[in-house]
Formats: C-alpha cells, sequence, structure tokens
C-alpha cells in the first residue's frame, strides 16, 4: 500500500509529462491511493490532477481558478492550422472507432494519415512539398504525445487515447467554427498560432 512517503516520487513524475498506467504500473497504483494527496499538494502550484482510471494516464493541468498572478507552470503550445486540424480528425476518428470496435487501439499507417490530411489542404502542383508538410505535421503531433510510432512497423502509429482528455467537445466545437475562415487563409498562408493547448 501506497504511503506519503511516496508522495515526491508520483509528483515529480507527474511533472515530467504524462503517467500511463502501462509504462509504469507501479507508480500508477501508488497515485491511485495518494490521488487526493497529490492534489493537495499541486493546487497551491495552481495546479490540478487529471486523472482517468479507465483509460489508464494522469496529468497536471493549470487550473481554471489559479489567480493570473501565478506563473503557468503547465505550457501553453501554439498550433498551426495543420497540426489542430490533425487532431480534431484524429479525435473524431477514435470516436467512431469506438462506437464500431470493442477493441481498445486505433492503430493507423502514415498513408491513411496522409489522405486524411490531404483532403482539407489546398491542391498544390509541388507533391513533393505537400508530401513533407504532411509528415511535418505527423511528426508535430507525435512530439506532443497524440501519436505513438509502433516499434517494429515502419509507418504506422497508435492514436494515444489522451487526445480525448485534450481535444474535448468544446475544442472541437471552437475548431469547427474557425474552420472554414481558416480554409480560406491556406489559399495564402496557414495562420500559425489559430489554437492553443496545454501541454501533454
Amino acid at each position: 500500500m501506497a504511503t506519503p512517503a511516496e508522495l515526491p516520487a508520483v509528483v515529480t513524475r507527474l511533472f515530467k509529462g504524462v503517467l500511463y498506467r502501462e509504462s509504469d504500473e507501479k507508480l500508477w497504483q501508488a497515485l491511485g491511493e495518494l490521488s487526493s494527496h497529490v492534489q493537495d499538494y499541486v493546487s497551491v502550484l495552481g495546479l490540478e490532477l487529471f486523472l482517468d482510471d479507465a483509460e489508464g494516464y494522469a496529468f497536471l493541468r493549470s487550473r481554471t481558478d489559479a489567480g493570473s498572478d501565478l506563473p503557468r507552470l503547465v505550457p501553453r503550445r501554439q498550433l498551426t492550422f495543420s497540426v489542430s486540424l490533425l487532431l480534431a480528425l484524429l479525435r473524431a476518428r477514435l470516436a467512431e472507432f469506438d462506437q464500431r470496435n470493442d477493441e481498445t487501439r486505433l492503430i493507423m499507417t502514415e498513408a491513411q494519415l496522409h489522405d486524411m490530411l490531404a483532403v482539407f489542404l489546398p491542391e498544390t502542383s509541388n507533391e513533393a512539398r505537400m508530401l513533407d508538410q504532411l509528415s511535418t505535421t505527423i511528426k508535430k503531433v507525435v512530439e506532443l504525445g497524440f501519436l505513438r510510432r509502433l516499434r517494429g512497423q515502419e509507418g504506422s502509429y497508435e492514436v494515444a487515447r489522451i487526445i480525448k482528455a485534450f481535444v474535448d467537445a468544446q475544442w472541437l466545437e471552437e475548431f469547427d467554427a474557425r474552420l472554414a475562415d481558416y480554409r480560406a487563409a491556406l489559399a495564402g498562408e496557414a495562420p500559425q498560432e489559430p489554437q492553443e493547448g496545454d501541454g501533454a
């Protein structure tokens, strides 16, 4: 059984990023038993614990009611249009997958990701440039933690279920409301800062 003496190790791990049950079962169990202590500990820093036991992940995020004079310990990241678009598409695909499947892992190939994105991007005669842009977008989403490369399966990715916590109904609604403007802007140069989000 976890004791408060293990609290520093749990909190330190959460400050480093998302804690997944599958990657550290021992620390995950300690977090489950100490969650109220963790919440009390981080609240004085303007943070809150987000724990999804069903999906198996937990992370720290800034409290919406935290004082404005407190510095942000969890940075907000500016997302390009194409990254925001891919996140929205992945969230929608995951919702569709969950409705139709009993399995929990949504696996997609790089070709499928390219096809999903390309529909929304402007036509171009420079196919090499478009493919490079698509690959850059996918790489960024991997860095954010919403796609995971599968070992031993080149060009295959698992959609991280933590995306459900970041891309919620409100996020999608706000993105959809701006989508027409973004697509019009893509005739020129895509806006570089259309969305913000807490880091995964």
